[in-house]
This record gives structure tokens, sequence and C-alpha cells, in this order.
């Protein structure tokens, strides 16, 4: 078994990621895969499509312009090597996602164009906290923003994504499981690494609890606007109805069949579970969870 040290080398995520789970990928998913034709057809779902993945590129790029910020603020080499490779993660997931706009027929010269018209408000302000954290090399308040809050909130969405996707459309489930195994090994940084440094450092904890409690409400305002969208009623509602009215396509997570639920379920079911495992992640580093408003 691996020592602390080891499990964040880059030689276990040469190991891990390039030679390992990524090995034989093209931007995240099998050579020659390609959107459905159901999706590139449909004016509205593309829409919605490209929506969605327009909130993954403007996380993504969040979580790149954290884990850069963060490498030089590291108190230590193991560290700094770790968010190396984890800066390296996340530029990854910039240009898969973008990739997948390009696949959607968003053009090149368009592209800050479409982000910007799609980027959901709640979602920058989510990024902006963060990266203010980042921009003063607050290592402590950085890496729980980051490798606690934005990747634990990642992963779980991205889960839930890929249950929706796996039949549905199998190149973006494949790109979304590269990016889940990421996130598993982010996450488990930030919760092994910090521990200690809270207990050096016990009066950032207010701070820090602030910080949780913001980001999560503005977390929780991005879902409420996604999921309560007319369109994206209508965009799981057409997915159900192309599924089946079994809902083979549709995929089950955390115990629920998504096929079953109204959107406003999968928005609690998602909220729910991502300020569960914060809470349980939170009080393992000695941080008191801060329950945040809900929009």
């Amino acid at each position: 078994m691996r020592d602390f040290l080891d499990a964040y080398s880059i030689q276990y995520w040469l190991e891990s990621c390039p030679q390992g789970y990524l090995e034989g990928t093209e931007y995240g998913h099998r050579p020659g895969e390609k959107e459905p034709e159901l999706l590139l057809d449909d004016p509205t779902l593309r829409e919605q499509a490209i929506s969605t993945t327009v909130q993954l590129v403007v996380g993504e790029r969040c979580a790149l312009a954290a884990s850069s910020g963060l490498i030089n603020a590291a108190p230590d080499e193991a560290s700094r090597r770790f968010l190396a490779t984890q800066t390296l993660d996340e530029a990854r997931h910039v240009e898969i996602f973008t990739q997948r706009l390009y696949d959607l027929g968003v053009k090149k010269s368009e592209l800050e164009d479409v982000i910007d018209a799609f980027a959901n408000p709640n979602l920058v302000k989510f990024a902006e906290i963060l990266l203010e954290k980042v921009d003063k090399k607050d290592f402590v308040a950085g890496v729980v923003g980051q490798n606690v809050i934005l990747e634990g909130m990642a992963f779980h969405v991205f889960e839930m994504m890929h249950a929706t996707s796996e039949k549905l459309n199998p190149k973006f489930a494949h790109t979304l499981s590269g990016t889940i195994a990421d996130e598993r090994r982010h996450v488990g940084f930030g919760e092994n690494r910090i521990g200690s440094l809270i207990q050096a450092h016990p009066e950032k904890k207010p701070e820090i609890e602030r910080m949780q409690r913001d980001m999560s409400y503005y977390m929780l305002a991005t879902f409420a606007d996604r999921f309560r969208d007319t369109a994206s009623r209508e965009e799981v509602q057409r997915m159900r109805r192309e599924a089946g009215s079994d809902g083979a396509g549709s995929g089950t997570w955390q115990g629920a069949n998504l096929a079953d639920l109204e959107p406003e379920e999968m928005e609690r079911l998602l909220a729910d579970t991502i300020l569960g495992e914060f809470k349980k992640r939170l009080a393992r580093i000695g941080i008191e969870y801060q329950t945040p408003a809900r929009p």
C-alpha cells in the first residue's frame, strides 16, 4: 500500500491517469465516438447540451486557475507536486469540455461569446469566492474551497450526468468517467492534506466556514436555475421519451431511478447528496459545516 507521499506523487499520477484509465482515449472518450444524431438534429436539445457544457467549462476554468494558483502557496514539496498534476488534470477537463462544445457545433471563433451568453451568474460568483482566496495565497482556505467544495460538487454532478448519459450518449458518458476518476483523487488530497493544517491554524476556521456557506449557497442557486428552467425541464422530458417509457436509458443514481424523478426531485437529490458529503468531509478535517440558505 502506498504511503501518503507516494499516493500524491507524479509517478503515481502517471501510472493511474495517462497510463491508466485515460490510455487509448481521445478528448476523454473512445476514438471515433460522436454525439448522438438526435442531439445534433434537435435545436432545443442541442442548445441545452451547449448550455450544460458551458457550465462545466466555467467550473473547470475556475479549478484550473485555483490549482495552478495554489502551487506556490503550498507549504511543502509533496503538495506542490500534487497540485502540479491536478493543474494538468484541470487543464485537460477544460480542453475536453471545450472540445465537446465544438462537437456540438460551436465555432472556435464564437467560443468566448457562447460561454459569456450561457454562463450561470451564480456559478460565476461561486468561482469568484474561491479565486479570491487563491489570489491572496491562502493555501488552507484555497484547498478547502477547491479540493473539498468545488471538487466535491463536481464529483457528484459528473456522477449524476454519467448515469443519465451512459446509454443515451456513450461518448459523453465516457468523457465523464475519466473526470470522475480525477475528481475522486483531488477530493482525497484535500481531505488528507488539510486536516493537519487546520489543527495548526484554528484561527482560520470561522473564515473557512463562511466561505463554505457562501459557496454552497451559490452552488444551490446554480442548481435551482438549471433544474427549474423551462427549457431544461423540456429537455429532461424529451430525453425520457427517447429513452422509452421504461426509463431504460436514464440510469440509476444514489438509489433512485432518474427516469422516475421530476426536475425538482433531481435537484433536491443532487443538492442533498452534495451537502451531505460536505458535512462529513468537513467534519473529518475539523471544520463545522454551515447550512446555506436555500434559493
